[in-house]
């Protein structure tokens, strides 16, 4: 057998999956929900409107049948009183007619008479009465009587098919269609034959029968009418109130996204408790659990910061102490080889000098206030750094704006992260150029040295922590200590290899955290 593809369980199972934004799945829940729901009601309503709809189409066949069949027995008669006042006339004899006449056809019956006679709304056993003591008291006003009552039958095309027999079985009266599909009458009461529903009667006295019969299509187009009236209106009120849900769904979740927005502004070094106020009950265990994390990592963090700064502090001076010494021994001792070896000796203590220095600012970089109260002139800052190497015999190029650079980030943090730039400029320079560093107004510091381009795979590890390019000196913590105080102040770091414009070099960028312009510099 072949393998399973796209298309197989698994492919269904992707395609059926459930979204995963927790809006779209209560959307989406609950707008199934309810059009079910609709859907559910609307066939319900539409079953019952149905058997009402057929209820009401069968009272109208009781009726029609209850209302033609005295009109037909009346009719009879008054054909046969007819007949025989004629022959009486030729041939003085009365004798009884022996057949029935002519069947009449030709009348349709409106389903929902609006002009119903009250008289005739009784049983045809009493209109039967009724009609016999108006035949022997008003004969002249029977014929205008019987016009009349025929007139309020609406004539109209696919309305009611009908057939009324005398006792005999014989066709007294018909309508013009359909007479001929309806069945001879077997019982009282409704039946269904193919196309009609039918209903059949018998007169009490006279033994005539009426089968009434109305088509059955005529009734599926009334209930495919009233279906679509009962549709159409959801088909506007379903997707307004689907629109309604979603919209209720995404303002219930508005704490969620105030939540998530939180959390995203934050930075990384900050582990300050998340704020619970305002967000519904069932989001809070989520922020209490959020915040315990966030004590628990805080203590983590706040551990190893103090451990770094405790015994880097410690260090210093056992360690100030141990170079005194070697110095001492390379100075007094009169053998070249104790000499190099106490050279080396103090070499390797003041290589963990720097790296306990280093400890101590990265511990200050992670764990001290970063951003202070006011504004300060960064560049006075970078000059003061820029003569303390100048002192030392660093060779700097120092470019200053005319207008004070002021911004909050604190001085001794400014003071840590250029420190540390301009040690790894002059670590890993050329020794013919001197480093470049540029202060511009806008805030951005630029720290160039010139040398072999850095290899961009090498210069994606640099800001980590104890990461060195090649095998030059350095304790490997000098970008890390300024890419730890960027995030934590908000500025923008970035580096290029080779110089832009030249094709070798490095370059740090640092820009710096709301700058202020202002007057000129002293």
């Amino acid at each position: 057998m072949s393998a399973p593809t796209e298309e197989g369980p698994a492919g269904r199972r992707r395609r059926l999956r459930a979204p995963r934004s927790l809006q779209a799945r209560v959307a989406l829940a609950v707008g199934v929900a309810v059009t079910l729901l609709w859907l559910i009601g609307a066939s319900l309503t539409a079953r019952v409107l149905v058997h009402e709809m057929s209820e009401v189409f069968d009272a109208a066949l009781v009726d029609a049948a209850q209302r033609m069949l005295p009109l037909a027995l009346r009719s009879t008669r008054h054909d046969r009183a007819a007949a025989a006042a004629a022959e009486g006339a030729a041939t003085d004899d009365l004798p009884a007619p022996s057949a029935a006449p002519p069947a009449r056809e030709g009348f349709r019956l409106r389903p929902f008479g609006r002009d119903r006679d009250r008289d005739h709304d009784r049983r045809h056993g009493d209109d039967d009465d009724d009609h016999a003591r108006d035949d022997h008291a008003h004969d002249d006003h029977d014929d205008d009587d019987h016009d009349k009552r025929v007139a309020r039958l609406h004539r109209r095309d696919d309305a009611f098919a009908f057939v009324v027999r005398d006792a005999d079985g014989a066709v007294i009266l018909r309508s013009a269609y359909g007479a001929d599909d309806l069945p001879p009458f077997t019982r009282e009461g409704f039946s269904v034959v193919p196309g009609y529903r039918v209903y059949a009667d018998r007169s009490g006295r006279e033994g005539a029968t009426i089968v009434v019969a109305e088509p059955l299509i005529r009734r599926a187009h009334v209930a495919g009418e009233m279906m679509l009236r009962l549709v159409s209106p959801l088909l506007v009120i379903l997707p307004l109130c689907l629109a309604a849900i979603f919209l209720a769904v995404r303002s219930s979740l508005d704490p969620v996204r105030r939540l998530r927005q939180e959390l995203s502004d934050r930075g990384a070094r900050n582990m300050s408790p998340v704020a619970a106020d305002g967000l519904p009950s069932e989001l809070r265990p989520v922020t209490e659990s959020l915040n315990s994390l966030l004590a628990r990592l805080r203590a983590a963090f706040e551990a190893e910061r103090s451990f770094a700064a405790n015994a880097a502090h410690e260090l210093r001076t056992p360690v100030a102490g141990a170079i005194a010494q070697a110095q001492r021994l390379r100075s007094e001792t009169a053998d070249p080889e104790a000499a190099r070896r106490a050279a080396e000796i103090e070499s390797t203590l003041k290589r963990l000098n720097a790296l306990s220095e280093k400890l101590m600012q990265m511990a200050r970089a992670e764990g001290a206030q970063l951003r202070s109260e006011r504004p300060q002139d960064m560049g006075m800052i970078l000059r003061l750094i820029a003569e303390d190497f100048e002192r030392l015999g660093a060779r700097l190029d120092l470019v200053l704006p005319e207008t004070a650079v002021r911004s909050d980030l604190d001085p001794d943090a400014f003071g840590i992260l250029c420190r540390n730039l301009i040690e790894n400029a002059l670590r890993h320079g050329s020794d013919s150029d001197p480093v470049r560093v540029e202060l511009t107004a806008s805030g951005m510091l630029m720290v160039t040295n010139d040398g072999p381009p850095v290899p961009p795979a090498e210069m994606a590890r640099l800001t980590r922590r104890f990461a060195r390019a090649g095998m030059g000196p350095g304790t490997g913590l000098g970008l890390a200590i300024v890419k730890t105080i960027a995030e934590r102040t908000g500025g923008a770091l970035a580096f290029a290899s080779p110089v832009p414009g030249r094709a070798t070099g490095f370059q740090v960028r640092f820009t710096l955290p709301d700058v202020e312009m202002g007057p000129a510099a002293g």
